[in-house]
Parts: structure tokens; C-alpha cells; sequence
């Protein structure tokens, strides 16, 4: 035992670092950290993420931690925690602050701005229903984070067309989750118009009810948009008007347009013939949407899923139909047992594996 010590106190910390490189399990590193006092903070410098659970103990624990690039804790956080977080975590990329949305929250403010001022690597914020931010905090924190790739606000209801103004200037936002905010038509024009509609690639507007036909349509400028994401969002306002214009963005690879209640089979039909790199295609309660609309896809090329639950007037021979015309295809998806129980004894055996219950809608990344 006591040779094995003397080895391994002759690894430097260059090479003890390489050791840990290769661990990926957390058990593993903890395992490390066991070994002796020096292993146990130099496992603590090469941390690279935290989740902490518990928020009243930031600051005992976080110190141990300085070198962290990801960091997630609780709905508890306050602004004097996130000015120690900057501080104490200069080297901070990512930060996830989303809540359930249940329990009380904490107002966030100057907090959020310390933070994109101290972490100039500040590249991804997550912030799911803080109910509390404001537009006044997103357009002071946007000022000091200029390299902000990923944020994630959907369930902050007060935002409204002011932070859209802001974050259409950031320059190298790819990804913007807005689901259930505040905004309108005029804040859809402020994003595609500023810099961001250069280089965002996810747009999600789910249960959005400030958005019309004509806010959409503005979505055209978008240069590189290829996750959209309109689900449930003024389900009576958006119409096949908005539909036509959403056809014409061509680098779309993604589309969940579930319960848009005005679309019919114009819009699907436009999407099969203007969209080439669609792969996936939500209508689920599209309810004027038929089997017409729905074979219009056939000969597609990249189509890989469509979702299609609660649509009555799609019929078994419309999904075979769709099958043997797309060599992409891999899954259509309908809804609960009773859907598969009338339509599969419909279809032919090599036909019926494409067809599966549930939901298919990817989640979003924003690489």
C-alpha cells in the first residue's frame, strides 16, 4: 500500500488532470475526490458543471467550484446569490435558473446584469418561467452579454415587444424560447429585422395569443431559421395567410403547427412543395386539414415524421399513401390506442410499423 501511495504522489497535476479528463461518471469523480485532500480540490477545480439543490448553501459550496462553465440551481435564487455567482465563477458559460413555476419566486434584476457583466463567456441562459423578469431586465442584461447564443424565456409573461427589440440586436443568438410571453406582431418584426435574423436557428412562439397572420409573414426575413415552433400560439388568428408565408422560409427543418384551427390543406400542401429540408411536420388539430392535404408530401424527400393526432378526416389509405411516396419517412405519429386500433387493420403489414402513438416533437438544441 504503501508503494502505490508513493506513486501516486509523484503524478503531477497536469497528469492527475488528464485522469480526470476521462471520467464522465459522476460516481467516478467522486470516487477520485476520495482519495486524498489533493485529489479532493484539484476534482473540485477541474468541475466543469453544478447542479446545486439546495440554494441556502451557495455559498459554502460554490468557492470549491471556480472554474465552472455550467451552473443550475433553484427557483430560490436571488439577486445578491447571482452577483456572487459572477464573482465567484468568472469562467461561467451556461446558467440555468428555470423553476417549476409552482413555488414563490424571487424578483431578478441587477443580479442578471452582474452576471453578463462579470462572465464574458456568458453564452447560454435559461430562465423558463421566472414570472418575475421584466423587459426592463432583459434589455440591460442583452446590453452586457454579446456573445449570448441560447436564451430561454418561455413562461416569463411579462415580456413584451420592448425585450423583442433588444434581443433582435444580438448578433449571435441562435436560439429563443418565448413561449406563453407577451408580445406582438410589431415585436416578430423587431426580431426580423435586427441582427439576430442572421443567425437564429430556433424560434419557439408556442401559446404566443399576441401574434397574427401578420406577424408571422415577417418571419420570411429570417435567414437561417430551422426550428419553428407555433403550437397553440392565437390558434384562431393565424390562418392560411400565415401558413403561405411560413412556406416560403426554405431552411426550415422542423415545424410543430399543432392546433392552428384555421390552417387547411393550402398550407400543408405549399409546405410540401416550398419546404425541401422539412423533416419533421407537427398538424395535430388541424382540424380542417384532410387526407388531400396530407398526400400532397408524397415524393418529399427529406420528410423523416409527421404528427397528426386528432386529425378525423386522415384516413388509413391517406397514411399509406404517404409511406410509399416518402423515402425519408420513418414515423407518423396519431394519437392514443383507439387511433391505431381503427387505422392499422387498414394497411398493409410493411406499411403499418411507420405508423406509432404518442409525440414526436424533438426538443431543441441550439447547436
Amino acid at each position: 500500500m504503501g508503494k502505490q501511495l508513493g506513486r501516486i504522489r509523484l503524478l503531477c497535476h497536469e497528469e492527475l488532470g488528464l485522469i480526470l479528463a476521462q471520467l464522465t461518471d459522476p460516481g467516478d469523480r467522486i470516487t477520485f475526490s476520495q482519495v486524498c485532500k489533493e485529489w479532493f480540490q484539484l476534482e473540485a477545480l477541474h468541475r466543469s458543471s453544478l447542479r446545486l439543490l439546495r440554494h441556502q448553501f451557495l455559498r459554502q459550496v460554490l468557492p470549491r467550484f471556480p472554474n465552472l462553465l455550467t451552473f443550475q440551481t433553484s427557483e430560490h435564487i436571488t439577486d445578491p446569490d447571482l452577483e456572487f455567482i459572477a464573482q465567484t465563477c468568472p469562467q461561467l458559460e451556461t446558467i440555468d435558473l428555470t423553476t417549476s413555476g409552482h413555488k414563490p419566486f424571487c424578483l431578478l434584476g441587477f443580479g442578471l446584469v452582474e452576471l453578463a457583466n462579470r462572465c464574458p463567456k456568458l453564452s447560454k441562459v435559461l430562465l423558463k418561467r421566472r414570472r418575475s423578469i421584466t423587459d426592463h431586465v432583459i434589455v440591460s442584461f442583452i446590453k452586457f452579454a454579446p456573445n449570448l447564443v441560447h436564451l430561454d424565456l418561455g413562461g416569463c409573461y411579462s415580456i413584451s415587444d420592448r425585450a423583442l427589440k433588444a434581443i433582435g440586436c444580438c448578433g449571435s443568438l441562435r436560439y429563443l424560447d418565448l413561449e406563453s410571453c407577451g408580445f406582438t406582431d410589431r415585436g416578430l418584426g423587431f426580431l426580423a429585422n435586427g441582427s439576430c435574423s442572421k443567425t437564429l436557428k430556433t424560434l419557439i412562439l408556442a401559446w404566443c395569443k399576441g401574434i397574427t397572420d401578420v406577424g408571422v409573414s415577417r418571419l420570411q426575413k429570417m435567414q437561417c431559421l430551422e426550428h419553428l415552433s407555433l403550437c397553440n400560439s392565437s390558434r384562431h388568428k393565424i390562418t392560411d395567410i400565415g401558413g403561405l408565408e411560413i412556406s416560403a422560409i426554405k431552411t426550415l427543418r422542423t415545424l410543430n403547427l399543432a392546433a392552428l384551427a384555421k390552417l387547411s390543406n393550402r398550407t400543408v400542401a405549399a409546405l410540401a412543395e416550398n419546404c425541401p429540408n422539412l423533416e419533421v411536420l407537427d398538424v395535430s388539430e388541424c382540424r380542417l386539414l384532410t387526407g388531400a392535404g396530407i398526400r400532397a408530401f408524397r415524393g418529399h424527400v427529406c420528410l423523416e415524421t409527421i404528427v397528426l393526432h386528432r386529425l378525423h378526416q386522415v384516413h388509413a389509405s391517406d397514411l399509406e399513401h404517404l409511406v410509399l411516396g416518402c423515402p425519408a419517412l420513418k414515423s407518423i405519429f396519431v394519437h392514443g390506442e383507439e387511433s391505431l386500433s381503427e387505422i392499422l387493420p387498414l394497411m398493409q403489414e410493411r406499411t403499418r410499423r411507420f405508423v406509432r402513438m404518442g409525440s414526436a416533437f424533438p426538443t431543441y438544441s441550439s447547436k
